[in-house]
């Protein structure tokens, strides 16, 4: 091959696996301008010395790095300045490999909800533990009568900067331990964001301690919650528990994941402690 060879722009693309268009962006950038460009027809043509420059584009392209840096690099090549945009870069993919891990762990997560959701032992009470958790908490007065009275204040929760939210599965109501014990189910009294240990939220939090509790799940959602929590608060009164919080009421299968509602999935749980009498009506 001839260092004083020209080759078209078709024939390129050719040689190195890449498109037309992509050397037209190239050339447009500034990163590979052609050897000459035909006056009359507009056939561009690379000489062989421009092969090597495109071969150090496709190798830093193929290292995530953006067209802008490598513009910098290829119009001031030196040792110098590759090692400090191939250090620069490093930083950047070390970045991107922690994100997709915390993905994937919040994808993990949601997996483990729909397996643990789907094999369910439903209208059974069950007491167990309610693990400690991080929550963003909005006090509100709501009645739902069907899937859409819930949007407005999740809206209200986004609008706190918060990623949680777009993770399915996660937000919940709950009704006050006054209004528990006084048999007061008609609404809720409050609407919370569970969050992760990967998410981030910019706004206040609440980490609720572990705790002793009472739950139980049933097929449906919150439209069908008032039968369950009036067999958990019998199971309370029977046992002499004591109500020592908010409930915790979470669809874990929905219309977010399915339009089947014989499939939905709902836990209701509620905090208790051994001591006895709550004062409930």
């Amino acid at each position: 091959m001839q260092e004083d060879k020209l080759f078209q722009i078709g024939d390129v693309a050719k040689l190195f696996h890449i498109s037309v268009s992509s050397l037209r962006h190239y050339e447009a950038l500034g990163l590979l301008v052609p050897q000459l460009i035909d006056k009359d027809t507009g056939y561009r043509y690379y000489s062989v010395r421009q092969f090597e420059v495109l071969n150090t584009i496709r190798y830093l392209r193929a290292l995530d790095m953006p067209l802008s840096e490598i513009a910098g690099f290829v119009q001031n090549r030196d040792i110098a300045v590759i090692k400090k945009k191939l250090f620069q870069q490093k930083q950047i993919v070390a970045a991107k490999i922690q994100q997709l891990q915390r993905i994937q762990r919040k994808i993990d997560n949601r997996l483990q909800q729909l397996e643990d959701a789907q094999h369910s032992q439903f209208d059974t009470v069950i007491r167990g533990t309610l693990k400690s958790c991080r929550i963003v908490l909005m006090s509100t007065s709501l009645t739902i009568r069907n899937f859409w009275d819930m949007e407005g204040p999740i809206r209200q929760l986004e609008r706190s900067k918060g990623e949680g939210v777009i993770f399915l599965g996660k937000v919940g109501v709950g009704i006050s331990q006054e209004n528990l014990c006084a048999r007061r189910l008609e609404q809720y009294d409050c609407i919370f964001l569970i969050l992760d240990d990967e998410d981030w939220f910019e706004g206040d939090t609440i980490t609720l301690p572990q705790t002793s509790c009472v739950s139980i799940r049933f097929q449906g959602s919150h439209t069908q919650a008032q039968q369950p929590y009036l067999r958990l608060l019998s199971y309370i009164r029977e046992h002499r528990l004591t109500i020592s919080g908010f409930s915790r009421e979470i669809t874990m299968i929905d219309y977010g994941v399915t339009e089947d509602t014989e499939k939905f999935v709902t836990e209701i749980s509620i905090p208790i402690s051994e001591k006895e009498g709550c004062g409930m009506a």
